[in-house]
């Protein structure tokens, strides 16, 4: 029985619902990403006709609140009205134009605005549209800037282990998730990266804290570096939580550590901020909250930015990176040029979103209103942090995660099982494996907040009780 046939057995003899309909259309039509399209047999999809604020709507009026902003791209809430006028008000005026040659205002505000961000530090942005083609920037730049520099040994990448940067071909070669890369081992095989020990805070020893994870992961890096940093071009990390691996969280002693021994083996720092920037982990760039040996602020070699930049709303990703690196470029000789390129590089409508985001940062304060709204969770979420198949519970910023204890077989189909209960509570939450976590928007009210604790404990509960 193939797809079709299926989703007609499964509808109801009297006429299909508006959602039955669409579901249908869409299985017989669109390829849904990071899915086995088989699990929609039995899971169905949920056909969205609006947004507003927190919530999703379905063709058949039912609501969910999104409690993953929509994998993590929705900071301020569908259909914002703000963030809707600056686009309206860019339609009338400029579209799109490519960006080689030419160059436009919100491009240049955007870049500007993001460098003083850093104090200056990172003051030159190369723009794409997604993550993994930010991702894939910082790599060929850092590749190609040390053999501008005549360092061309230096061809080697590390990233830690559990990472995941993306599923382009090079953001896979630094991706340490096997669910990903597994199926393209032998198109990596020449350009596989070095994996080290992650500073996961749940790998900590009896007696050990986060922060003593954190230095004994830095160790093992500086082995590898003793060895190899003369290939070494760059280290890739998600500073503060590797997302995709389960919101593995670690102490921010650990990003002064890896900055200090990249100086000391002149390796490239690249730090992947697609999920965890913007606010997300507590401060607008996750690095903020390090410091080296004597207070001064964390930056990296090079930004990579995505997913909220844009408020949710457009494709847009960047890399920010220094000056010298931008030196390494600047030739009278084309081929010593960075000659990547996107045909939407710098698109008018996405930066005027991202703009429009920054002034919400701005005129609401918003990295203080999300500590209170992050107080409030945490607070809600205690019941659950305290449930006995509950371990690890963890919190960084507006990231909420914790581990659910089962067996492994109830585990292969826990995330499926937790996902089609969480939208019978009108929910939308994706575990990981047996990792669920919560990355809602940043404009919950009080009740909203409260209603998001007492909903996930309510889903865990039925989900646990029937592993």
């Amino acid at each position: 029985m193939n797809s079709k046939e299926i989703i007609e057995s499964n509808l109801n003899t009297s006429t299909p619902t508006n959602s039955q309909q669409l579901m249908q259309r869409s299985l017989q039509s669109v390829w849904h990403p990071c899915t086995q399209m088989q699990h929609h047999e039995s899971v169905p999809l949920i056909p969205v006709t609006h947004g507003r604020g927190a919530w999703l709507y379905d063709a058949d009026g039912k609501r969910y609140l999104d409690a993953i902003s929509s994998w993590w791209v929705n900071l301020f809430g569908h259909a914002n009205p703000r963030i809707n006028a600056a686009l309206k008000d860019q339609l009338d005026k400029l579209e799109h134009a490519m960006l080689a040659g030419f160059t436009h205002e919100p491009v240049i505000q955007l870049s500007e605005r993001l460098s003083a961000l850093t104090g200056n530090v990172l003051g030159h942005c190369f723009y794409a549209s997604d993550g993994a083609s930010a991702v894939e920037i910082a790599l060929k730049m850092s590749f190609h800037a040390w053999r501008n520099l005549g360092h061309s040994s230096k061809q080697e990448f590390v990233c830690l282990q559990g990472s995941y940067h993306g599923e382009t071909i090079g953001a896979l070669a630094v991706t340490d998730v096997s669910l990903f890369r597994d199926a393209y081992g032998p198109m990596l095989s020449a350009n596989r990266a070095h994996v080290v020990m992650s500073p996961d805070a749940r790998g900590a020893q009896k007696g050990e804290t986060a922060a003593d994870v954190a230095l004994r992961a830095a160790h093992a890096l500086e082995m590898l570096l003793q060895q190899r940093g003369s290939h070494i071009a760059a280290l890739i990390i998600e500073p503060l939580v590797q997302c995709a691996t389960g919101m593995a969280m670690h102490d921010p002693v650990y990003l002064a550590e890896v900055r200090a021994l990249c100086d000391r083996y002149q390796i490239h720092l690249i730090f992947d901020e697609i999920a965890v920037g913007c606010g997300r982990t507590g401060t607008f760039f996750a690095s903020e909250q390090a410091a080296s040996s004597d207070g001064q602020a964390i930056w990296p070699d090079f930004v990579c930015l995505s997913k909220g930049i844009s408020g949710g709303y457009l494709p847009l990703s960047l890399v920010m990176t220094r000056d010298e690196i931008y030196q390494a470029f600047y030739d009278t000789d084309v081929r010593r040029g960075f000659l990547h390129s996107h045909s939407y590089t710098g698109n008018p409508l996405a930066c005027r979103a991202a703009l429009a985001t920054l002034d919400i940062f701005d005129q609401d304060d918003v990295l203080n209103a999300n500590r209170r709204k992050a107080q409030r969770i945490t607070a809600a979420l205690q019941p659950l942090a305290q449930h006995q198949q509950v371990q690890h519970f963890r919190q960084r910023g507006m990231i909420w995660a914790f581990d659910g204890v089962m067996s492994d077989a109830a585990a292969t189909t826990f995330s499926r099982r937790f996902f089609s209960k969480a939208l019978e509570h009108e929910l939308l939450l994706r575990p990981i494996g047996r990792t669920v976590y919560l990355m809602p928007p940043y404009i919950l009210d009080d009740a909203e907040c409260d209603d998001l604790a007492a909903r996930t404990a309510a889903v865990f509960e039925s989900v646990i009780d029937n592993a």
